[in-house]
């Protein structure tokens, strides 16, 4: 890709970033913490543990993207291997992307809490995106697709900066899009009396 191509691939990431905010605060920000801790049934996740998994996992990245921003991010031997970066990359863009059927275990320090999800989960997932956004922005002139970084679950899972944008985007689209089956489901409580707690399964992505 051209540097042109790149700031254009940074630009709707961001665009499209700050669309995924606005749509959960629209859609999620007014419901009660009883309905945000709703579960269908105790294998899947409700609305409150949707987002507070994206929290989690997003909070991981931002160490390593201040690092980059600074000019004190080294890389690690993993990282340097030619070819693998685009090989984690691209697999991981493709299993997590909202159209794929496959089911995906969260990874063990990302799982949401088995206890009821604060009622400010929304707005803290909503800050933590306008300071991911705010990140992206100012990483704008980099060579993202020359960066390499390592996944915060594995260092031996290796990809570009520019795909590192992507996986978190396609990420949040697939369990915003989780969150709103809960939302839309028959047995979904429309009163904050109808709400009922359950505890949580270990799904992810499904």
């Amino acid at each position: 890709m051209t540097s042109r191509s790149i700031n254009e691939a940074l630009s709707d990431l961001i665009v499209e970033a700050k669309a995924i905010a606005g749509d959960a605060r629209a859609t999620f920000g007014s419901l009660t913490a009883q309905q945000l801790n709703w579960k269908p049934n105790q294998q899947q996740w409700s609305i409150g543990q949707c987002f507070d998994h994206l929290v989690t996992a997003n909070k991981s990245y931002f160490p390593i993207f201040d690092k980059i921003i600074k000019g004190e991010k080294k890389d690690t031997v993993w990282q340097s291997i030619p070819l693998l970066p685009g090989f984690f990359g691209k697999m991981l863009i493709r299993f997590l992307d909202p159209a794929s059927t496959r089911k995906l275990k969260a990874p063990k320090r990302f799982r949401p809490s088995n206890s009821n999800i604060d009622g400010n989960i929304i707005s803290a997932f909503v800050d933590l995106q306008n300071q991911l956004t705010t990140l992206m922005k100012e990483s704008e002139g980099l060579n993202l697709q020359r960066i390499k970084i390592s996944s915060p679950v594995s260092r031996i899972i290796t990809y570009s900066l520019l795909d590192a944008y992507t996986i978190i985007v396609v990420h949040e689209k697939r369990h915003f899009l989780q969150a709103r089956r809960v939302l839309d489901s028959s047995g979904f409580p429309r009163s904050a009396s109808q709400a009922l707690h359950r505890s949580s399964g270990n799904e992810c992505c499904g």
